[in-house]
């Protein structure tokens, strides 16, 4: 049965504030370099390095919460992300946006994945799908929150009050989730040095750790330049958001239609089906940067998401289960280093406004780690998809 005192509303809560931080800032980068008198590249440089704070610092959170507790750990990043979230609103010039979303970037990451293990802990697993759900549409509505109401508040009010809203919603949560009991874990065995060592024992897991670099710049790295490609032909930031919040609904969609894939079919099959919608995705956004075509990126990229970036996390779960929460902490720290090198990449075309040379950048880097991440799931000997891929679609 599910442990008492579990209230997946507010817990949800968690990961949706983690998603409206995450994409609030892709619409807002032209309004933040108007405003800064600023190129787009050097602003785009804020966007780099929120994601590979991101990545960074999340083993820090993943030893903690095994050592610490997990709702002490959400709340205590959760207090960070609300600093971080201040410091971008009250930011008076491009140097201190950026060290304060490297702030934020470090902070928020640990939100989303302690949530799920914090399920993980606290619920079985015959009901623990049903509760995941719940919080991976929270994860999806806040990707749509962000994107939606970072244009909105750039082009009718200002780019800061997100950032504003986002920290007092943040600090709120703070308070909030003492209501949460913690869950009982015990501490791991030895260090963060041996349970390092554990996680990249096997050759499996040194293969996929280090192959979500590629990959997470794949699907991490270039999204976030959907609405400036979409601003740089006319469009007003309150549209771009909106056209880009599309993706968060994909993702919504998208996990729902790999929970029933899932156990009917083998796990290279979702690898493959979400890599083609980025190849066709990011070939639309290539040759048109209109709303209808970067409307039909978003979708195809969120379905890439939920199809094929959920199955390489699930498969994260299973490299090294005695150390699984370290596994996916590396999984993800190597992911979002990867997003944060994309990112760069593409600070570089974006700053002379080449943004279908971007897009093809991103075509010819997901045709090869698309083949190569469906052929090796395909050999991977250990266990199956399905029981975990819901549970991680959202991380």
């Amino acid at each position: 049965m599910i442990k008492q005192g579990l209230n997946v509303r507010l817990l949800s809560a968690g990961p949706f504030v983690t998603m409206v931080d995450r994409f609030a800032f892709a619409p807002v980068l032209i309004p933040i370099a108007i405003d800064f008198h600023a190129p787009l590249g050097a602003v785009a440089i804020g966007a780099t390095a929120y994601y590979l704070a991101y990545g960074l610092a999340q083993p820090l959170w993943g030893f903690a919460s095994d050592r610490f507790g997990r709702i002490r750990v959400m709340r205590l990043s959760l207090a960070a992300t609300a600093a971080g979230c201040a410091l971008s609103a009250l930011a008076p010039n491009l140097g201190l946006l950026i060290a304060a979303r490297i702030v934020d970037g470090a902070a928020v990451c640990a939100i989303l994945p302690t949530a799920l293990v914090y399920v993980g802990d606290m619920v079985p697993f015959n009901a623990r799908h049903s509760v995941i759900a719940d919080v991976l549409a929270a994860v999806a509505i806040g990707t749509a929150a962000g994107s939606l109401g970072g244009g909105l508040f750039a082009h009718y009010l200002s780019w800061r009050l997100v950032f504003g809203l986002t920290a007092v919603v943040a600090a709120a949560l703070v308070v909030a989730m003492r209501r949460l009991p913690e869950s009982d874990i015990a501490s791991p065995p030895g260090g963060p040095v041996a349970q390092l060592r554990e996680a990249v024992r096997r050759p499996w897991a040194r293969f996929l750790i280090l192959f979500a670099l590629p990959e997470g710049a794949m699907v991490l790295g270039f999204l976030v330049y959907f609405a400036p490609a979409l601003e740089s032909t006319g469009t007003n930031p309150a549209v771009a958001g909106l056209v880009v919040a599309a993706y968060g609904a994909a993702v919504l969609v998208g996990t729902r239609v790999v929970k029933v894939l899932a156990p009917r079919t083998s796990a290279w099959v979702p690898i493959a089906l979400g890599g083609a919608m980025a190849v066709v995705g990011y070939l639309a956004a290539a040759f048109d940067q209109h709303a209808a075509a970067i409307l039909f990126a978003s979708v195809m990229i969120g379905g890439c998401y939920a199809f094929m970036h959920s199955t390489m996390q699930a498969w994260a779960t299973d490299i090294a289960p005695e150390v699984r929460g370290t596994a996916a902490a590396l999984f993800v720290t190597s992911a979002f280093t990867g997003g944060a090198i994309g990112s760069g990449v593409g600070a570089l075309l974006a700053q002379q406004r080449h943004f279908g040379d971007l897009f093809l950048v991103a075509v010819a880097l997901t045709v090869p780690v698309v083949i190569v991440a469906a052929l090796s799931r395909a050999r991977y000997p250990g266990s199956t998809l399905a029981v975990n891929v819901g549970e991680v679609a959202g991380s």
